[in-house]
């Protein structure tokens, strides 16, 4: 009999999977899937904790909803991608496995490792089959007219939509039942990989795909026509939440695309709807970016003359950061929502990156793996996009003298500071009016904070960044 293997990486679905798809066209095959827990390689990725928690939990479900198709979920377990490769062919050989399907990951580790397996599983007379899988377009597919990739969003956006219009990605079904479905007594208890886990605060992010489904769902009723005017104020929630499903491959965006235009058809010209549309956008731009620019997986600047800015290095401020105790209540309520729940508000997101690279003039590398150590929904490209963005180091950033200035950016986005008492329960008691700048009331009021004082002076701060950025860019000219 044939064995077909779909190799589960970040796309732990039964539905619209492109490689499980594939596999289970012939009615004939014997279907069976594997996951590979690489430890190593999550520790030099700076996998957070609790990402590799959601990602057990979505893999206990897929477990579940592949035995009821007739397929067996197994999990294997070594070192690095690199032993991963051996590990395969180990796996096919004593399966019987005739064919692997898999789905494209972008980043170049991964694709190093994809291409070492299919080199070994060739010369092992295994025929393997990839698929662009994670985003609605491939990577190469929407390029400027001298067929190159653009480095400026808008127009990325334009053509994007324009190739949308012509004609929208297919959304694949789950695979019909092979056979029978497997009994308790089939389905083997997942072993635990060897990498530390947290808790997860599973009413905020239910893991499993049927939970996913039903979020996007809610989302694209009420909540995504109230998005554009709620989004920025991360006491509401009026964000999707749908970022870790999607960078775990528990949801794939052409899900979101097809359920978004099924309840609001226009959604491609109506300007209220698209405004949600286009972030989906935005993780598009940033992989297909990751494609045509290996560098940036080495955590290298897009803009070269940046490499020049001489960056500070203070623990202690950095520690300060990390830890939510800067002393602006904005970013430590915002540090602190991170180092909970694994996930941060995306507009609280460019005001800390901004603090952190241009407030205190540390090196935006540090923030970036800070984050990636944290995120539930810790993602290569999108997290590496945002941090250059905010550093100015990035294409289509903002410029470098473009600086937040923390106090007005918390006065803008959570005036009556409801988002700051919920995180930073010492400043409750500081009135409305102060809850931005809360020693100035303690002073005036002859009260005693168990707050920090301003780690930096945002004034003194900004100069001394427009100068670091200033002799920088004269270095190069």
């Amino acid at each position: 009999m044939t064995t077909h293997l779909v190799w589960l990486r970040n796309d732990l679905r039964i539905n619209d999977n492109h490689a499980l798809h594939a596999a289970c066209r012939s009615e004939n095959a014997r279907v069976i899937a594997l996951f590979i827990a690489t430890p190593g390689q999550w520790a030099q990725h700076n996998m957070a904790p609790k990402q590799a928690e959601f990602i057990w939990r979505s893999l206990l479900d897929v477990q579940q909803s592949l035995a009821k198709k007739g397929i067996a979920l197994h999990i294997a377990e070594c070192d690095d991608f690199t032993a991963s490769v051996a590990l395969l062919q180990d796996f096919c050989r004593e399966h019987g496995v005739d064919r692997l399907f898999y789905n494209y990951q972008y980043e170049v580790n991964e694709r190093q490792r994809d291409a070492a397996v299919e080199r070994t599983l060739f010369d092992n007379d295994v025929m393997v089959q990839g698929f662009d899988d994670s985003l609605l377009l491939p990577p190469g597919s929407v390029l400027t007219g001298n067929r190159e990739m653009y480095k400026v969003f808008t127009p990325f956006s334009r053509a994007f939509v324009k190739r949308l219009q012509e004609g929208l990605p297919e959304c694949l079904p789950a695979p019909s039942v092979r056979n029978a479905a497997l009994g308790e007594q089939d389905i083997q208890p997942l072993k635990a990989f060897d990498y530390p886990r947290e808790e997860i605060d599973t009413k905020l992010f239910p893991a499993g795909e049927q939970a996913a489904i039903a979020r996007l769902r809610e989302f694209c009723q009420q909540p995504v026509t109230d998005y554009p005017g709620q989004r920025d104020l991360p006491a509401r929630d009026g964000t999707s939440r749908l970022s870790a499903y999607l960078a775990t491959g528990v949801l794939s965006p052409r899900q979101c695309l097809h359920r978004l235009l099924k309840q609001h058809p226009h959604g491609l010209e109506d300007n209220q709807i698209f405004v949600w549309l286009n972030e989906l956008i935005w993780r598009e731009f940033y992989r297909h970016l990751l494609v045509a620019y290996p560098s940036l997986c080495r955590h290298q600047p897009f803009t070269r003359w940046t490499r020049n800015v001489v960056w500070r290095k203070d623990p202690h401020q950095l520690a300060a950061w990390q830890q939510g105790k800067t002393g602006y209540p904005i970013v430590d309520a915002a540090m602190r929502q991170l180092n909970s729940l694994g996930w941060m508000h995306n507009r609280l997101r460019m005001i800390t990156a901004s603090f952190l690279v241009k407030d205190l003039l540390i090196d935006w590398r540090e923030g970036e793996r800070y984050f990636m150590s944290q995120l539930l929904d810790g993602d290569l490209a999108a997290n590496n996009g945002g941090w250059q963005w905010a550093a100015s180091t990035g294409t289509d950033a903002a410029p470098y003298f473009r600086i937040f200035n923390p106090t007005t950016q918390g006065e803008r986005f959570d005036k009556s500071g409801e988002f700051i008492r919920h995180w930073l329960p010492e400043l409750r008691g500081v009135p409305e009016k102060f809850i931005h700048q809360p020693h100035e009331w303690a002073k005036k009021n002859q009260q005693r904070l168990d707050y920090p004082l301003p780690i930096v002076e945002h004034k003194q701060a900004r100069q001394q960044t427009l100068a670091a950025f200033e002799a920088a860019r004269k270095q190069t000219d």
